[in-house]
């Protein structure tokens, strides 16, 4: 096999479906890319513990597929997107890296340091983010004006401007919430490896400041930010607390099927009791 944009000649195809618990796709198609997202969301978590304990990140596709297919870890959108982009690439999808300004809420201009997709299939492109740790996608949406979606109780709409900006927002009781901006800008591996340095080490990068870790399912999320879980359902019973240090590694393992070894539950543990 020749070398491919996003290096999926090196792709562990067999052990990726495990993975997800799936069969290959037989042809790349809308209905093929809704499932193969889900499945990945549903198996693969949200989780930036390797930052946290003070680790740099590799958005090397060897690096990725041994942490979050091999290890059955979790990561965060530099990890899944480059991830999810070689496995449709093997599958024969066409995919395009894109870069996101995430907002969540507010109408700052911030670093696009969001990893995300394009799938053109024959219908027109999709949407495809399977690595956004607050409030994203279970399955990909066309690239269309107006679009609005109910995924399992999560409604998300997208919309563009005359500048060709689109804005990814979702639904809250109170309306509309901003998640993230972007463009259509094709988005190479060597600008995530840029952004990934950012985002995995700069002292002003959220990822860097506290632990984060998320679960979507429909109808229900699980946040753990820095000692704060939360769990959001679609119909209101939402609960929050604040755990103890000691009862991280139990969270993120039964919850968000984070396994640590002993020695980084114990760093996790000391971390956040100080």
């Amino acid at each position: 096999m020749t070398d491919t944009q996003w290096d999926s000649e090196r792709l562990d195809l067999a052990s990726y479906l495990a993975r997800l618990g799936i069969d290959e796709p037989t042809e790349p198609n809308a209905s093929a890319l809704r499932a193969l997202h889900r499945a990945h969301v549903a198996a693969i978590p949200f989780e930036n513990v390797e930052i946290a304990l003070g680790r740099p990140i590799s958005v090397d596709l060897d690096d990725i597929q041994d942490k979050l297919v091999h290890r059955r870890r979790g990561g965060y959108c530099m990890e899944h997107t480059p991830l999810f982009a070689a496995v449709l690439e093997r599958l024969g999808y066409s995919v395009t890296g894109l870069g996101g300004r995430v907002l969540m809420g507010t109408n700052k201009i911030r670093p696009a340091t969001h990893a995300l997709l394009r799938v053109d299939l024959e219908d027109g492109p999709w949407l495809a983010d399977v690595g956004f740790g607050g409030q994203g996608l279970l399955e990909p949406i066309p690239i269309v004006d107006g679009t609005e979606v109910d995924q399992g109780g999560w409604v998300f709409r997208l919309d563009t401007d005359e500048a060709g900006t689109w804005m990814f927002r979702t639904r809250h009781p109170e309306g509309g919430f901003n998640l993230y901006s972007f463009t259509l800008e094709p988005r190479y591996l060597v600008d995530y490896v840029v952004a990934n340095h950012y985002t995995s080490t700069h002292p002003r990068s959220p990822f860097v400041n506290r632990l984060m870790a998320q679960r979507t399912e429909p109808g229900v999320r699980h946040r753990l930010m820095g000692t704060e879980f939360a769990t959001v359902r679609t119909k209101s019973n939402n609960q929050t607390r604040t755990l103890p240090a000691e009862e991280l590694p139990d969270t993120l393992r039964k919850v968000f099927g984070i396994a640590l070894d002993p020695t980084d539950e114990q760093a996790l543990v000391e971390q956040y009791s100080a």
